[in-house]
């Protein structure tokens, strides 16, 4: 199946899929400056359990294979350990270098898919990754400036989040899609749970309502760009992402104060430019395979 070429549809979506996350990262950033990191992670994931209520019936029906839970139960892990870096980082750092960096999630998935997949690492795709570490150094220009815990654990968090979708990837060929997507709100929330009761703080009724208004936008982000990328193909839509880190970068500016840095907007931008090309090429490559298969068949 083809993926529909709507550009126009799918840059919108890409748009409402970024402002959704930029909504969430000023919503933490806002509310979460007095909750434990791992305790405001676990607020958010247990309050979106609610949005997996329509498909309950269907999850617990499912029957799955023992070597399938492990790798569920490893990537909630993973991913708590992702999640709760991250929440640390929006109250160490400014919104649009959090942003910045969390480009380097599909640089890390690029060099995992090397390593732990089998796939191929050509020369182009090398140069690739190391112009999306460049962009990182940039952002952190160590020796230039003091580089904060928040930026060392954006780090993690890109590591965490790339070591979570390499086991999507590999769960997408054994589950329906929904499978993967719900299985890691009910394993993410159990993972986060020992981290979170460890330094649990008695927790407001505002503090509930902020984190549910983070489930809902992050819930939406995952939606909007699901539309995105069933309405035009990844290369149109992939580039639109850039304009997160410049709503990042007014968002600090304007409604917490901080100042905007060039070099986060250059060392994202090279970011982003090495991660259009790597999906660029992929695009290309899956055409090709495609191609040479249909002329496989037809002889």
């Amino acid at each position: 199946m083809t993926t529909p070429n709507k550009p126009l549809v799918g840059v919108l979506w890409m748009i409402v899929t970024g402002l959704c996350f930029v909504t969430v990262t000023a919503i933490v950033k806002h509310s979460a400056q007095d909750l434990p990191a791992a305790q405001a992670a676990f607020m958010r994931y247990v309050l979106g359990l609610v949005f997996l209520l329509p498909v309950a019936k269907g999850l617990m029906a499912t029957r799955l294979e023992r070597a399938t839970l492990v790798r569920f139960s490893l990537r909630g892990v993973i991913h708590s350990l992702g999640v709760i870096l991250w929440f640390f980082s929006m109250t160490r750092i400014p919104i649009a270098e959090v942003t910045a960096m969390n480009y380097l999630v599909p640089i890390y998935v690029t060099v995992g898919a090397a390593l732990f997949l089998g796939e191929k690492l050509a020369a182009r795709r090398i140069a690739a990754v190391g112009a999306g570490l460049l962009g990182a150094l940039i952002i952190l220009r160590p020796g230039f400036r003091e580089v904060d815990l928040g930026h060392i654990a954006m780090l993690g968090t890109a590591a965490g989040f790339a070591g979570s979708y390499l086991l999507a990837k590999k769960l997408s060929g054994e589950v329906p899609a929904s499978m993967v997507v719900a299985m890691l709100s009910i394993f993410v929330t159990l993972g986060l749970a020992p981290f979170a009761f460890a330094v649990w703080v008695p927790p407001s009724l505002e503090d509930w309502g902020w984190m549910f208004l983070v489930a809902v936008f992050a819930t939406g982000g995952h939606y909007a760009m699901t539309y995105a990328f069933a309405a035009a193909p990844v290369t149109v839509t992939q580039p639109v992402t850039f304009l997160q880190l410049v709503w990042a970068v007014l968002l600090g500016w304007l409604a917490f104060n901080e100042t905007p840095d060039v070099w986060v907007i250059v060392g994202g931008g090279v970011i982003i430019s090495a991660v259009s090309f790597i999906t660029w090429r992929e695009s290309v490559l899956r055409r090709a395979q495609a191609r040479a298969a249909i002329e496989a068949g037809q002889v």
